[in-house]
């Protein structure tokens, strides 16, 4: 589903690329609190590895080596 401009909502789709892996990390969802923001995603990282907006990010060789390694039991623990 895409969404309008005038609809909120994150836009996922992005000419930098970033978010063309991502990873939703459980953030407000339950309760979801209105203001707190809507998830902090594992993403693909800029090339001078800048700042997010509070999500993590990896160069997209470890984001691969990561699915690789993915299962149904895997938990990504950020500490």
């Amino acid at each position: 589903m895409q969404l309008t401009q005038d609809q909120a909502g994150d836009r996922l789709t992005r000419e930098d690329h970033l978010y063309d892996f991502i990873v939703e990390i459980d953030h407000n969802s339950a309760p979801r609190v209105a203001g707190r923001g809507s998830a902090v995603f594992l993403h693909l990282a800029r090339t001078n590895f800048s700042a997010t907006a509070g999500c993590i990010s990896m160069r997209k060789s470890a984001m691969l080596r990561l699915f690789a390694a993915d299962g149904p039991q895997t938990k990504i623990i950020v500490g």
